[in-house]
């Protein structure tokens, strides 16, 4: 199984070797994630130290500030309007399937029970007996015994064996 598999990618930075690359390519990945936190870290300390009074705080602009706080808000506000959203969505799916999906019977049950031994008897004319069917291991399907898209359907409806 291992032979046929086709390998769509790859990526040296895991294969054996190539030191000088898995250095290079870790080294700029520490430096992104750097770039990201110490920023966050610096506002975030100097927020704090503005706001509390304690702590260390690389700088103390009052624009910096209320920039800090409008953003806040605006993170807050759009937090709200996300679990408006998903809330109101989790109703409105809820009450859906418990109006379409949930509902009894959604068909009938006798005729399904026909459909379903149509089907079996159509198969064991066309492919064999049940048994064979389902305990062979190859199967060789001739070409004439290929189901037409429609075929089934076209069954039921010969038969007069309504859906619902």
């Amino acid at each position: 199984m291992k032979d046929n598999r086709q390998q769509l990618y790859t990526d040296s930075y895991f294969d054996k070797g190539h030191w000088g690359l898995k250095i290079w390519q870790t080294l700029i990945a520490v430096l992104s994630w750097l770039t990201i936190i110490i920023p966050i870290v610096v506002t975030g300390m100097s927020f704090f130290a503005a706001v509390t009074g304690h702590g260390f705080a690389f700088w103390r602009y009052r624009e910096g500030i209320e920039e800090v706080k409008f953003i806040g808000v605006l993170i807050l506000f759009l937090a709200t309007v996300a679990l408006i959203y998903s809330v109101t969505m989790t109703i409105i799916q809820v009450r859906k399937r418990e109006r379409l999906v949930e509902q009894w019977p959604t068909y009938n049950p006798l005729n399904q029970r026909v459909r379903s031994q149509t089907v079996e008897d159509f198969m064991t004319e066309r492919f064999g007996p049940a048994e064979s069917r389902e305990h062979a291991r190859n199967y060789r399907v001739e070409p004439e015994q290929n189901l037409e898209t429609d075929q089934i359907q076209d069954l039921f409806d010969d038969k007069k064996i309504k859906e619902i």
